[in-house]
């Protein structure tokens, strides 16, 4: 018997073959273009091929996943407690790929970790089996523009220029060039405390975004590897990237560790060594937003040059020299990866934007996102700007906790372009934010709802804004997909999609907080249910008298108050209260059916769900109910 992994390296090589092909040779133009294969770009166009839509993606490179396989960060950011939607199935492959979920667990940085080489494959082979997506490698985008309402969009290939027409466009590149292309309003920088009332933002804002890093996979390759000097080498840039005789003014904000620690921060299987180093490593500022290919390709030699020189510090100082670039994993002449790990874009003005309090304080502020969320987050605040001349003016955004959250619809929806969908690290947040929505489980998501918004658009021959949020999130919860991060209810768990839903009316709202490391929210199924966790009823069912009081409700205190909103309502029902009541505790696994009874806040939702159900109730892109 052939193993799974055996089977993926026999068997990929040649559906690539296949599919790239077969992709070269299609040449009707699709419905939807999505530009880069990144981490959002492969799973929007995964997400919308499987919808029925005829969907192409172009990329530069020859490799699918962006900063997950192209960048070389194939060590996963958060979320593992989260497994929504296409993250789920990547991240159950990369276990299937190594034969068990512990054989992902090889450095300490992350509970996931697998080699670029292989993440690369298993995105390949998943797209090779979707007969309604086009993948076009090695093409870049040449010229787009709108004319009387429909886009006009040449692109370059290996097999000349194709003129695409598509009806809808999602922008997964890694900058935003799209959306820039296309007039897009943004922001680069970030905003002052006043222009977001973020507490921790700076009093002025600034033009200042995160280092990039030329991410490198080392191996050992049991001989001495030392590379030459690379031009401009300093040993004092990396003296205090670990603990050695080099380091004697460390930052006391820096802790130093132990170069073997330092060296399997980042540890793959099959012994190699992602070096992505935040402590006086291979972070690199440099903004290249809005720069042209040349520039681009001149800064970026730069940016490689110091990790070269990072290298070489850890090959020569510290006795290293057996770790060289690792020559099975990129398909490029210096063995660096295809792409820098870009950590921030611009981030356009979005229908709504996302700030660091709708994360803390969700159900205080003025716009109720977390009704329109539609994927989930749980990483800190992580910004990195060691590399920047100016850095000591700037907040300190290392690990800042923060609630586990949830990512509101209206972000990828650009104010004022029609038939755009902005993707990947371009979305309408604040700069602080993009300090959590950048990692990569996050951004796969953003990339599923993308593709699925167009394929809803088009579908319903509507126009992108006007696509109904319950429609889509309601579309993404029959993927497996989280719309809320509650930790205490699994996807497998018949509870999830009740307690999604109820979570995203604001009828019962979950409680966020940060514990060490872990940032979460918890929707505590098991507490009693007290009247005033009930108020938000009367934004779903204005006239309802909630009593604002912490007193235990009753099943038949429950059962009362259904009873009140379906007069309300003028519901027409079919079978009595009492008896719908009861077949709602039988099909959930409830045998203690007591009107008398205090109840549970898991038997509250479940009951207003199933008989109510409020989530029907249309919302506006704010979150706002619409009668």
């Amino acid at each position: 018997m052939i193993s799974t992994r055996t089977g993926f390296r026999i068997l990929l090589p040649l559906l690539i073959l296949s599919f790239s092909t077969l992709g070269c040779k299609h040449n009707q133009s699709p419905a939807l273009l999505i530009v880069g294969g990144g981490a959002s770009g492969v799973s929007a166009g995964i997400s919308s091929a499987r919808m029925g839509v005829r969907t192409m993606i172009i990329e530069e490179s020859e490799w699918l996943g962006g900063m997950l396989t192209s960048a070389g960060v194939s060590a996963i950011d958060g979320n593992y407690n989260l497994p929504s939607g296409f993250w789920g199935e990547f991240k159950d492959s990369l276990t299937s790929y190594y034969g068990n979920s512990e054989a992902l667990k090889t450095g300490w940085v992350s509970k996931v970790q697998f080699e670029p080489s292989a993440g690369n494959k298993i995105l390949q082979h998943i797209t090779a089996q979707e007969k309604n997506l086009t993948i076009y490698f090695k093409s870049k985008l040449k010229s787009i523009k709108k004319e009387n309402g429909k886009w006009n969009v040449l692109v370059e290939t290996l097999e000349g220029t194709l003129t695409l027409n598509p009806e809808i466009i999602i922008d997964a590149t890694e900058l935003g060039d799209v959306a820039l292309q296309c007039g897009v309003g943004y922001d680069i920088g970030m905003e002052s405390r006043g222009e977001t009332g973020e507490d921790i933002a700076p009093e002025k804002s600034n033009n200042v975004i995160q280092d990039l890093t030329y991410v490198a996979i080392l191996k050992d390759r049991g001989k001495d590897v030392t590379i030459p000097e690379p031009d401009g080498y300093n040993p004092d840039e990396f003296a205090c990237s670990c603990e050695n005789s080099l380091c004697e003014n460390p930052n006391p904000l820096n802790r130093l560790w132990n170069k073997d620690r330092m060296i399997t921060y980042g540890k793959l299987p099959n012994n190699k060594y992602m070096i992505n180093w935040p402590i006086e490593g291979n972070d690199f500022y440099v903004n290249l937003i809005g720069k042209n290919e040349k520039e681009r390709e001149e800064a970026l030699k730069k940016a490689k040059n110091h990790t070269l020189c990072f290298i070489y510090f850890i090959q020569k100082e510290l006795g290293m020299n057996m770790l060289g670039l690792a020559d099975d994993e990129f398909p490029t002449e210096d063995r660096l990866p295809l792409i820098p790990y870009h950590r921030e874009s611009l981030r356009i003005h979005g229908l709504v934007r996302f700030t660091l309090n709708h994360i803390v304080e969700p159900y205080t502020q003025t716009d109720k996102l977390y009704r329109t969320c539609i994927a989930v987050g749980d990483y800190p605040v992580d910004h990195h700007h060691a590399r920047y001349s100016g850095k000591d003016k700037l907040p300190n955004l290392s690990f800042h906790p923060i609630p586990s959250y949830g990512v509101p619809l209206g972000v990828m929806i650009p104010q004022d372009i029609k038939g755009l969908i902005v993707a990947e690290k371009s979305i309408s947040v604040s700069n602080i934010v993009n300090g959590t929505t950048r990692l990569q489980p996050v951004i796969m998501q953003i990339g599923q709802v993308a593709g699925t918004l167009a394929a809803l658009a088009m579908k319903n021959k509507t126009d992108i804004e006007s696509v109904s949020v319950r429609k889509v999130q309601q579309t993404l919860l029959s993927q497996g997909n989280y719309l809320l991060p509650y930790i205490d209810v699994e996807k497998e768990n018949p509870f999830f999609l009740p307690l999604q839903r109820i979570g995203a009316t604001g009828i019962l709202q979950g409680s966020g907080k940060n514990e060490g490391w872990a940032n979460q929210t918890w929707f505590r199924i098991n507490d009693p249910v007290l009247w005033s966790e009930l108020s938000g009823l009367k934004d779903v069912y204005p006239g309802i008298d909630i009593p604002d009081t912490n007193i235990p409700l009753t099943l038949n205190d429950m059962l009362t108050l259904i009873s009140k909103i379906e007069e309300m309502e003028k519901l027409r029902l079919k079978k009595e209260l009492t008896t719908r009541a009861k077949d709602v505790y039988a099909a959930f696994g409830f045998s203690d059916f007591k009107k008398d009874k205090q109840i549970t806040r898991v038997e509250a939702a479940l009951l207003i769900d199933q008989i109510l159900n409020p989530f029907e109730k249309t919302v506006d892109i704010r979150g706002n109910y619409m009668n």
